[in-house]
């Protein structure tokens, strides 16, 4: 069974910026496709960013422009480089992964397409 290990969460001012990590326990198809998700209290989780094998890319709206989604394979390591962060961008941050051929390609920011999570990192943007 993979594990997904989320790092890098923290408390930062409105307009700075953070580096999430995922790290992987397994490697190889099991994570070809990965996206990170969000939930603030009182609110349902929602998809952020998310990469496919070919490097596709998908953004939710609210990101566009200020956050970054990445992988290394050689380190088993998803990231996600947000900047310009404001106090709306506050919740608890999700990674996830699954076989591309069960999310589809493209980066898929349905979080039922996901069936492996990460146990979270918290992110606080104070203004």
């Amino acid at each position: 069974q993979m594990q997904l290990v989320e790092s890098g969460g923290g408390s930062v001012q409105s307009g700075g910026s953070l580096r999430l990590s995922c790290a992987a326990s397994e490697y190889g198809n099991l994570r070809d496709c990965m996206g990170w998700f969000r939930q603030a209290p009182g609110k349902e989780r929602e998809g952020v960013a998310a990469i496919d094998i070919g490097g596709n890319t998908n953004y939710a709206d609210s990101v566009k422009g200020r956050f970054t989604i990445s992988h290394d394979n050689a380190k088993k390591t998803q990231y996600l480089e947000m900047n310009n962060l404001t106090p709306e961008d506050t919740a608890m941050y999700y990674c996830a992964a699954d076989h591309c051929y069960h999310t589809g390609y493209g980066g898929s920011l349905r979080q039922t397409d996901y069936r492996y999570w990460g146990q979270g990192t918290q992110v606080t943007v104070s203004s």
